[in-house]
């Protein structure tokens, strides 16, 4: 697929549209329920295993990065409250955490120890001016949009990135096919908007059609209870 399709496609009402949705979602109606999602505090049957799998997933992706990361520039990209962020800073990287929901953002900020090298921001991880980075992290920023989109967003960012780019997204399976028709992620007064599921072959494919100089590396699926999620490493050419 052509590159300019695909940057029709990222500045298109889908991509503009549901990133507009998430951010009246998460800074209207949920930010106390992400809030302790994310914390220690006691949570629902369904919550924990939303939780846990996101626990998960943030250590797998963490062990793809390196140990020592002293030197190294690190974009969180849909940073939520900021853990994953933290943790790579703690690792010394220089990070800039960014997400479209100023709520998330300012628990992310109270929540950090100080003395980490953590740039907070509230804005589109696509802006240009964020500059370039040696790893990129979208850790379930990208499960609420259609395949299209997510190669369109892992394309845009990995023209910034030196060195890996990962991220996640929700893959098309029967458990949640049915969970996304039924609507039961979460309660009906706080439930987040519609999860995409996506095909993990037709995205492989988009992917190398986009981005022919590109590596897909290392893949892990995190599947437990309410939370279903896969992670794809992607070496820039």
């Amino acid at each position: 697929m052509p590159p300019e399709t695909l940057g029709s496609r990222l500045r298109g009402n889908t991509y503009e549209v549901k990133r507009n949705t998430l951010t009246t979602y998460f800074d209207r109606t949920a930010s106390k329920t992400w809030e302790q999602l994310t914390s220690d505090a006691p949570v629902s049957g369904i919550r924990a295993t939303v939780r846990a799998g996101r626990n998960r997933m943030r250590d797998t992706l963490l062990s793809w990065l390196p140990e020592d990361m002293t030197g190294l520039r690190l974009l969180d990209a849909g940073c939520g409250t900021g853990a994953l962020a933290v943790e790579a800073a703690r690792r010394g990287a220089a990070v800039v955490a960014i997400d479209v929901a100023g709520s998330l953002v300012e628990i992310a900020r109270e929540r950090a120890p100080a003395g980490l090298a953590i740039d907070w921001r509230v804005g589109d991880m696509l802006d240009p001016a964020l500059g370039r980075f040696d790893h990129v992290v979208a850790m379930d920023s990208l499960i609420h949009y259609r395949a299209f989109d997510i190669v369109a967003v892992v394309q845009a960012l990995a023209e910034r990135t030196e060195a890996s780019l990962l991220f996640t997204f929700a893959p098309s399976t029967k458990p949640l096919e049915v969970m996304h028709a039924i609507g039961t992620l979460f309660p009906r007064s706080n439930r987040a908007p519609a999860i995409e599921p996506v095909r993990e072959r037709l995205l492989r494919t988009l992917i190398a059609s986009a981005m022919p100089g590109a590596t897909l590396a290392r893949s892990a699926r995190i599947s437990g209870g309410f939370y279903t999620s896969h992670a794809l490493e992607v070496l820039p050419g």
